[in-house]
């Protein structure tokens, strides 16, 4: 959250969970590809004259608006960079020409739209349209356009500017385009370091985990024109009812000799780490001017007041490499739910021109997990373990890729600056945690080998885990994190006690012949 902004450049963005959304081909066989109709449209499900077995779309017109038309909103978004062709098929009562117009909205670009025209359609027959976006208009400047990015809204218009009335059936909208979900490149599963904020009761913060950065990094300020205090006080930060919770608050507050009418707190991990994965289990504030976010910077970080200054901080921002796992609330005319993930380096100037985002469902109530899966070719910006976002630079040296050093993370909740104007009917709100929990590989150097159909169950268990593969186990060992081993045994390796073990994460060593696996066992 260190940085000027002065260029918005989304190249991810996705938007998921929508009411009502459906993803391409769109065959009118399920109630949710229902179409809103606008301006005196209206949409219903009906037989095909030609197959009465064939569900189609009809799409009316009453004639009282010239621009009249529908749209749908999808879970999977088109992707023109992937394909920039759809194709439908469209039926007309009468012999009459006809214009059908496909406009895809809600982009990271601008609206775009393809017009094709249809003269003297046969009423016997299914005509066959193709709308090629590399050849669309602007639909604000109508200016040509190679049209490319991601779109979730498809609006379909039927003589458009014409104030006519009439009935289309409409089958069979699709993009060509079957897209693989993107996958991380390195997984890690190991866990080495957590906060899982279950102190019973109500509690100050860890402190072996965690170091309150409160000194103001330059004058009276902190950067981007934030306008809080971050304190180390339980007000502002504390652990409840297996929370950590993060708490800005509308309050005068004096320190450092400067009085603000705002305090919150911001939080350094004491670990640090190079390559693994960032898992943070979350619900967010959404109010006007908060700005909530799980990131990260090099522990060489020169910034005063921070952890790790003292000791490793050597270099200047952005040279350290900033990495933002979840921010929201900087984009004032985003939606609520809007989450962002962002790169900060020296090639873009301090400027974020690398990031991506994806509108969540119902942040303020509902736990999201954020997570970066960091390995040493590119960073991977998930929520619920799907990927919106990956950073990958072609070339990597220090000005695009100073992301092969420690980094550590930080918790805070900010007020104003980027995140705009604050609610005037502001009070207090917070970020709550359920957890923070970094994972590696193995340490273990073991040679791998895939056990077919193996099954651990229960897992979690306080009690017995069984184990089934069709690979015979010889010998089986289970370790703390710490590499310390607490059972080794090489009969009855069908199962293992845990009754004795405290909650927490092992790990499970299998041996067949001269091959061997990791597997993670929870103990709850």
């Amino acid at each position: 959250m260190k940085f000027t902004y002065t260029t918005y450049l989304i190249v991810a963005i996705f938007f998921a969970q929508l009411s009502f959304s459906q993803q391409m081909p769109i065959d009118f066989s399920d109630s949710s590809e229902n179409f809103i109709g606008f301006s005196g449209s209206g949409f219903s499900f009906r037989a095909s004259p030609i197959d009465p077995t064939n569900t189609v779309g009809q799409f009316f017109n009453d004639g009282t608006n010239p621009v009249q038309g529908f749209y749908l909103d999808l879970s999977r978004p088109v992707d023109l960079d992937f394909q920039n062709i759809l194709t439908l098929s469209f039926y007309s009562f009468d012999p009459n020409t006809h214009t059908v117009m496909i406009k895809l909205e809600n982009g990271a670009n601008p609206d775009v739209q393809v017009l094709q025209t249809i003269t003297a359609p046969s009423q016997a027959n299914w005509i066959n349209l193709s709308f090629d976006f590399s050849n669309a208009v602007n639909s604000e400047t109508l200016e040509a356009v190679d049209a490319s990015g991601l779109y979730n809204r498809l609006t379909i218009s039927i003589d458009n500017g014409s104030s006519v009335p009439g009935t289309y059936l409409i089958d069979n909208i699709e993009d060509g385009s079957e897209p693989v979900a993107p996958t991380v490149d390195v997984v890690y599963d190991i866990l080495v370091w957590s906060d899982e904020f279950d102190t019973p009761g109500t509690n100050p913060i860890n402190s072996t985990n965690w170091f309150h950065q409160t000194q103001i990094p330059f004058g009276d300020s902190w950067f981007n024109g934030e306008v809080q205090h971050y304190t180390n006080r339980i007000e502002n930060s504390f652990e409840e009812n297996g929370n950590l919770n993060i708490v800005a608050i509308k309050e005068p507050f004096t320190d450092q000799g400067t009085t603000k009418q705002y305090t919150s707190a911001r939080l350094n991990s004491k670990f640090a780490f190079t390559y693994g994965r960032v898992d943070v289990r979350a619900k967010l504030p959404i109010e006007d001017g908060t700005w909530p976010a799980i990131w990260m910077l090099g522990k060489n970080v020169n910034e005063n007041g921070g952890y790790w200054n003292e000791e490793f901080g050597s270099l200047a921002w952005p040279a350290c490499g900033e990495i933002d796992i979840m921010e929201r609330g900087i984009f004032t005319d985003a939606p609520a739910n809007f989450i962002q993930s962002a790169i900060h380096t020296p090639s873009s100037s301090g400027n974020t021109v690398n990031k991506g985002g994806i509108v969540a469902e119902d942040v303020e109530n509902i736990y999201h997990v954020y997570s970066l899966n960091w390995s040493e070719d590119e960073l991977s910006f998930l929520i619920d373990d799907v990927i919106f976002y990956t950073y990958n630079p072609a070339e990597k040296n220090p000005s695009t890729w100073p992301f092969d050093d420690d980094q550590f993370i930080l918790l805070n909740v900010a007020m104003g600056g980027f995140a705009g104007t604050i609610d005037p009917a502001f009070t207090q709100s917070g970020m709550e945690i359920d957890y923070v929990r970094v994972y590696q590989n193995s340490t273990l150097n073991l040679n791998e080998f895939v056990l077919n159909n193996i099954k651990l169950y229960p897992n979690p268990s306080n009690t017995l885990v069984n184990i089934v593969s069709n690979e015979t186990i010889d010998k089986l060992e289970l370790y703390d994190l710490l590499g310390k081993t607490l059972v080794s045994k090489s009969r009855n390796t069908h199962s293992i006690d845990v009754s004795t073990l405290s909650k927490g994460i092992y790990i499970l060593k299998l041996y067949s012949g001269s091959k061997s696996v990791v597997k993670k066992i929870t103990i709850n």
